[in-house]
């Protein structure tokens, strides 16, 4: 072989050295002239194309576009003077395998796709979940069909019947709501419906539009495929409504303004919603109907005389109202009663002559009972004349205690005389 050809031949078994992942390295031949030189429109010819496979890939051949052959960890030398030859590669960090002809794979290569692959069929019914290394890391909804390369990451499926047990076990329902990989939580989106039910609340859970049961207080997790699901919540505790500004007129045409204030309590929340889709719009609504059946049929001197009959009265309806619908009424009561100016100023004075007169009766009940009182006294000086005497001693004594200077003449008797001739 001439020196040329000699060189010529290194250059081609170091063009075969190269590694490029995923694409083939052309040894390329050039033709020279027969002077030795090499012609400057020289033709270059590929006789070799060189591919690389790594240790955490797999590759797929292809040769004129059909699949070939599965390539295994190597290097590999094709005589691919037309470039027919291709490799496509696959990185076995990441098992999941998706290519277009994965239908004909399955059918034409069963038992090499066996041998490199672990498939996970899925009825329409079923979800799976996908764990990578012992790490749950992605849920298959049904109706699915997923390839996982055997190699570097190890795959383990759990398949799970929704139609046996559409509801996901409390623990496992906890890290699948709060993952956090970005992968698993899409997953989890599309695949599971939760809510937290709250301390005091019962929840309801909805299927396909119907009500199934009543959820206590926790989390509450469910596979969200092939179905429609929703939750309500239902506060338990006692719920206070408010009617407010209600202007009725009494049985004596007497226009009245209104706030009732009532309480109550949802028993039997299934009961309840089966009939009456919003509750609190009912107990409104029977509030103002008792309200009114009760001031309008009294008079205005009724209601203020007792005021516990607006409260007595409304209880009493909306306690037949509610006896069969699972809700207990706590209490009702009237904040305040508003009455029209002129009317306020009506019976401010009535009032004042009701006051007044209670105040004349009274001064008169006074006066009567002094006169009495004087009128007993004077019996019992007239019959007992001791009691005359210190009757007297008492009025002197009360003169005395007025009087800076008093001069006695005739002695005490003759003093007692001459102020009973002064009287």
């Amino acid at each position: 072989m001439s020196s040329m050809g000699l060189k010529r031949l290194a250059e081609v078994e170091a063009a075969i050295a190269q590694r490029r992942a995923g694409s083939g390295t052309p040894i390329t031949v050039f033709t020279t002239g027969s002077s030795g030189r090499q012609a400057a429109a020289s033709q270059k010819t590929v006789l070799f194309r060189v591919f690389i496979v790594r240790k955490n890939e797999r590759g797929l051949l292809f040769e004129n576009g059909d699949f070939s052959a599965f390539l295994e960890p190597g290097k590999y030398r094709f005589l691919d003077p037309l470039r027919k030859v291709s490799l496509q590669l696959f990185d076995l960090s990441v098992p999941e395998f998706e290519h277009p002809l994965t239908d004909f794979l399955l059918k034409h290569h069963a038992e090499t796709m066996a041998r490199y692959f672990d498939t996970v069929e899925l009825a329409v019914q079923q979800v799976a979940l996908v764990y990578k290394n012992g790490r749950l890391a992605d849920i298959l909804p049904p109706s699915s069909r997923t390839l996982f390369w055997r190699g570097v990451v190890e795959v383990r499926t759990d398949c799970i019947d929704m139609a046996e047990n559409p509801v996901i076990a409390p623990e496992q329902a906890a890290w699948l709501v709060h993952a956090t990989e970005p992968t698993l939580r899409a997953a989890v989106e599309r695949s599971v419906y939760s809510r937290e039910v709250p301390e005091h609340h019962l929840g309801l859970l909805y299927v396909d539009g119907r009500c199934q049961k009543t959820l206590e207080p926790g989390l509450h997790a469910y596979w969200r495929h092939n179905r429609s699901i929703a939750i309500d919540l239902v506060d338990t505790r006692l719920q206070d409504l408010e009617v407010s500004g209600q202007e009725i007129l009494t049985k004596d045409k007497v226009n009245l303004r209104i706030n009732l204030a009532a309480s109550y309590r949802l028993m039997d929340v299934l009961r309840t919603l089966s009939v009456l889709p919003k509750p609190a719009e009912f107990l409104y609504r029977e509030l103002q109907f008792g309200l009114r059946a009760v001031v309008g049929t009294r008079t205005l001197d009724e209601l203020l005389e007792n005021k516990n009959l607006i409260d007595e009265g409304v209880l009493a309806h909306i306690q037949t109202k509610t006896a069969e619908l699972g809700i207990e009424i706590a209490s009702v009561g009237v904040k305040d009663i508003i009455l029209p100016g002129d009317m306020k100023t009506l019976l401010g004075k009535v009032v004042e002559a009701e006051k007044a007169a209670q105040a004349n009766i009274i001064r008169r009940r006074e006066e009567t009972a002094a006169t009495r009182s004087l009128l007993n006294t004077a019996k019992v000086m007239e019959e007992n004349p001791t009691a005359l005497r210190l009757k007297e001693l008492e009025t002197l004594e009360k003169v005395v205690e007025k009087v800076g200077n008093l001069s006695v003449y005739g002695g005490l008797d003759g003093l007692l005389k001459e102020l009973i001739k002064l009287r």
